[in-house]
């Protein structure tokens, strides 16, 4: 991607008030984010609100900086950990997202990205699990990726990153498989230039060698609370089921169930202790 068509699919992304269906439907009308900032207000309007329209026509305030930044992160590409960004209708674009009713328009992705994306489930839970359900996330969840599925979750604390560590594990040990496999995708709610926790350094850098790190936020984005629940539709869309480890009633791991079943995916759960909520 060349700096023009960056610039276009950062402008469209950035615009305050312009979501991913507002977007899709100006990318239906026009073709390409670059041909949606030639139109005059009054064919923009026939796509989207007139104060959609009139945010369209004026550059977001952060847009050189986000340019900026996002062309550094790039250039730090390499072979043994790739970065990209993803743009919607990319060949490299997973296809399982594309079932959402809002897929990202741009998705920063940084890992293994040559690999071939498996069958995958995605594993979720309670960032303060039991013990039982801590090791059960772990084990599982490097039965499945021995098995030849990838394991995705959150990065999160408690079952995220016990799922996380039981999928990398699945490479060690007798069990060496013998052509590189994706066994873990961690899709993240804050930029990719940015780990949170911060705990889990060392697990995201870990991921990146046998899988991916993806993320629709752009870079620098902090960790905000409301960016947790809405990234849980993409673990949920790339998993063709979803495995819940102990989750409260109102959690963000029920969340992605309920997304799960509004896909069309599997749901399953581990049965706990009689005495665990």
């Amino acid at each position: 991607m060349n700096t023009e068509e960056l610039t276009a699919w950062l402008r469209l992304s950035l615009t305050d008030g312009v979501g991913n269906d507002a977007a899709q439907r100006l990318l239906a009308q026009f073709g390409s984010p670059e041909a949606v900032f030639e139109q005059p207000a009054s064919a923009l309007r026939e796509v989207v609100s007139s104060a959609q329209a009139d945010a369209l026509l004026e550059p977001p305030l952060t847009l050189e900086m986000q340019l900026a930044l996002t062309q550094h992160w790039l250039a730090q590409n390499h072979a043994a950990c790739e970065r990209a960004v993803w743009c919607l209708g990319d060949a490299q674009y997973p296809a399982a997202l594309l079932q959402l009713n809002d897929p990202p328009l741009m998705l920063y992705a940084q890992g293994q990205l040559s690999w071939p994306l498996p069958p995958a489930v995605a594993v979720v839970g309670s960032r303060n699990p039991t013990p039982q359900g801590a090791q059960t996330a772990e084990q599982l969840s490097e039965a499945l990726a021995r098995a030849g599925l990838c394991v995705v979750s959150g990065l999160a604390l408690g079952v995220d990153g016990a799922a996380h560590r039981g999928a990398l594990q699945s490479g060690s040990g007798t069990h060496v498989q013998s052509t590189p496999m994706l066994r873990t995708i961690a899709v993240v709610g804050t930029g990719l230039d940015r780990v949170y926790p911060r705990q889990h350094h060392a697990l995201a850098q870990a991921i990146t060698q046998h899988g991916w790190l993806l993320s629709e936020y752009p870079l620098g984005t902090p960790p905000l609370a409301h960016h947790f629940p809405r990234r849980n539709r993409l673990i949920a869309a790339l998993g063709q089921g979803t495995l819940v480890v102990e989750a409260a009633l109102q959690s963000g791991s029920l969340i992605t169930a309920h997304l799960a079943l509004e896909l069309g995916r599997e749901v399953m759960a581990i049965p706990g202790s009689i005495h665990a909520p």
